[in-house]
């Protein structure tokens, strides 16, 4: 006797439920990708974990997120060979979730590869600022006090020319008022500021990772009875900072030309 084969009519409840099985499955896999890429950072953040570590976690998530968008594609084209518009559609939320996931991390690994692999910037490449009240905390992470020179003079050089001294015909005094405020105005942490030594010390952390970034803003009076302004931005972890501390100074320094209302 042979086994009787499932009619038209039994089949499709059993195919419903597989592709109803893989949109959950996806959407588990998607949603759970976006938990742990977002724990990746603020587990740094929080102190849970060495960022490396929030690294490695991100890296998965990335791999379980594609894993959760491949399954919602199958039920997806499942859903449509049988003409179920409401299984479609319940697909796309973890396809679009998925690829979020995905598109963000690579997003900034395609954007690494466009910038110098280097951490501290300088609009004074001879005589950089120095750091004086978060020395301390400098020296208690793994990136150097010092300006490290040579090859990273290099490469900002060849990356980013436009990083320059702001120069003002504006006294020292209200020179550094207006840096001041922009300092304010950015958000950064204010560790030290000496307007007779004309120095402006601050921290900006990041929101996901939390990193942290220190600037020191330097203000000097020139021979020609100007104002010069010079900035140092540097990480404090990390070998590329993906062109956050360039980014960081020519916001700043645009944001003070405003606030001074004078052209370099």
């Amino acid at each position: 006797m042979t086994e009787q084969q499932p009619t038209g009519s039994e089949a499709a409840p059993r195919r419903l439920a597989f592709i109803r099985l893989l949109l959950w499955l996806g959407f588990a896999l998607a949603g759970g990708a976006a938990l742990a890429a977002a724990l990746s950072g603020l587990g740094h953040r929080w102190d849970w974990w060495h960022f490396r570590t929030g690294f490695t976690v991100l890296r998965w998530a990335v791999y379980a997120a594609l894993a959760g968008a491949g399954l919602s594609v199958v039920g997806f084209l499942a859903a449509a060979l049988l003409r179920r518009k409401a299984l479609m559609l319940a697909a796309l939320p973890a396809l679009a979730l998925g690829l979020l996931v995905v598109a963000v991390p690579l997003s900034y690994l395609q954007y690494a590869e466009t910038v110098p692999r280097i951490h501290d910037i300088t609009t004074d490449l001879e005589n950089p600022p120095e750091f004086m009240a978060v020395r301390d905390a400098r020296e208690a992470a793994p990136n150097e006090v010092a300006y490290p020179g040579g090859e990273t003079t290099r490469q900002q050089k060849e990356a980013y020319p436009d990083i320059q001294p702001l120069v003002v015909d504006a006294t020292p005094e209200r020179a550094f008022d207006a840096a001041l405020a922009q300092v304010r105005e950015a958000g950064w942490a204010i560790a030290a500021q000496d307007a007779q030594a004309g120095r402006i010390e601050a921290t900006e952390t990041s929101l996901w990772y939390g990193f942290k970034d220190d600037v020191v803003v330097r203000i000097r009076e020139t021979e020609d009875g100007r104002t010069r302004i010079d900035v140092r931005s540097a990480s404090r972890k990390g070998i590329s900072d993906v062109g956050a501390n360039a980014a960081r100074v020519r916001a700043y320094l645009d944001g003070l030309r405003e606030r001074l209302g004078a052209a370099s």
